[in-house]
């Protein structure tokens, strides 16, 4: 009897000991987040909450430990800006009309000096609020693309690192109040978890969800470190890569970057279901999501043993970007290196759909100006106001198509 008591311990113990498995759940994190149980994710809900429950069992099951405030929790609450381009106000004392967001903090603690952060926001836009493109009857916004894909990325990053890798810490940061102005990752640095000075790089996702068949990937904030480029380039296993080397952007990398922090922020595109009900997760690639993974994988290792990035200043690009009051109502592809600026999408009842524009064409001539990339574009565009007349020039299959533009 003992010595079956012995072997039941030693199993019992044994069983314990046993490392974590790694195991794919990119889809299953997606069609979790994703789904219209969770009602959009609006910051402040029920179905952020959940949604934000969720994220803390990924992290308890991966063994990751609690870096918020309360627990794997940060909450924060704050007033709606009624001037869009005023200061939040975030507050210490909730009120009826202020909202309480949460971010969700997960950390792989190797005792290391400096520390890498990984986020993507979890929010988005509930029923459609404030940024929806959608024109109809109220429907869900479930964002699997925008961002439940950057979510589940950043979930199987922790999956792949809770072993590996281990000059540096982690932390693994859910964002919330992102569609509302990088609100969770702004309010982080100010209210930081962990030293800032002892971190390292901050690597975000965004939009990862839909990896084009030439596999091209946008990565932001290439300028933001010596170390990115020549990185990027060494680990690349066949990404058509897209760089832009500024570390400002409408996305949570920014709050990082303007702490002198180096930034990577990886994008797959925009496309027609962007801020709309259709951004479902069974239109993602899912095997584009996966690669995207392993190469930032495969970045993170190659850093390894470096040691601590240095930083660089970029230049701020949204600075020297035209001011305009009109638009065409198309969704620009920001992933198109060729010459002009190529649609990607046509909002419905537009200058552009009423002039029979279509998703695909080239934008090459707008008015006077000759239109190359999408800063020439945007100049292009600027000079116009409410109620102007011009010509638009587009290339439409290897033909140039004219069509008149009334905004």
């Amino acid at each position: 009897m003992k010595k079956i008591s012995l072997l039941v311990l030693f199993i019992s113990l044994w069983g314990c000991k046993q490392e974590y498995t790694y195991e794919n759940k990119i889809k299953k994190d997606v069609s979790f987040l994703a789904d219209d149980s969770l009602e959009g994710r609006e910051t402040g809900t029920k179905g952020e909450q959940a949604a934000a429950a969720y994220i803390v069992e990924r992290f308890t099951e991966l063994g990751l430990q609690p870096k918020g405030t309360e627990g794997f929790y940060q909450a924060f609450s704050f007033k709606p800006k009624t001037d869009p381009h005023s200061e939040v106000n975030y507050t210490v004392n909730p009120e009826d009309s202020t909202i309480t967001g949460t971010n969700v903090l997960g950390y792989i603690d190797n005792q290391a000096e400096n520390t890498i952060i990984i986020g993507a926001h979890y929010d988005h836009l509930g029923y459609g609020s404030d940024g929806s493109l959608h024109r109809g009857e109220k429907a869900i916004h479930n964002g699997a693309d925008d961002n439940a894909s950057g979510v589940a990325v950043m979930l199987d990053l922790a999956a792949k690192l809770i072993k590996a890798n281990t000059s540096n810490n982690y932390l693994f940061m859910a964002f919330s109040g992102e569609e509302m102005g990088l609100l969770g990752s702004n309010y982080f640095t100010k209210n930081a978890t962990l030293d800032l000075n002892k971190a390292n790089y901050m690597i975000n996702m965004d939009m990862v969800g839909r990896l084009k068949q030439d596999s091209t990937l946008a990565v932001y904030g290439v300028g933001t470190s010596p170390r990115w480029k020549q990185t990027l380039s060494a680990t690349n296993p066949g990404f058509k890569l897209i760089e832009n080397e500024s570390g400002v952007g409408p996305s949570d990398h920014t709050s990082f970057y303007l702490q002198d922090m180096p930034v990577l922020h990886f994008f797959t595109g925009q496309h027609d279901d962007y801020h709309r009900p259709g951004d479902d997760s069974d239109k993602l690639n899912y095997e584009g999501m996966d690669a995207i993974s392993n190469y930032i994988f495969d970045i993170i290792t190659e850093l390894d043993d470096d040691g601590k990035l240095a930083f660089r200043k970029t230049k701020n690009e949204s600075e020297e970007t035209p001011r305009f009051k009109v638009g065409l109502g198309v969704v620009p592809d920001y992933l198109f290196d060729g010459e002009g600026m190529r649609v990607d999408g046509i909002s419905e009842d537009k200058p552009a759909q009423k002039a029979g524009l279509q998703k695909g064409d080239i934008v090459v001539k707008l008015g006077d100006s000759s239109v190359v990339d999408m800063m020439s574009y945007m100049r292009a565009l600027s000079v116009f106001k409410a109620g102007d007349s011009t010509q638009v020039v587009v290339k439409r299959n290897g033909e140039d198509i004219q069509a008149n533009i009334n905004f």
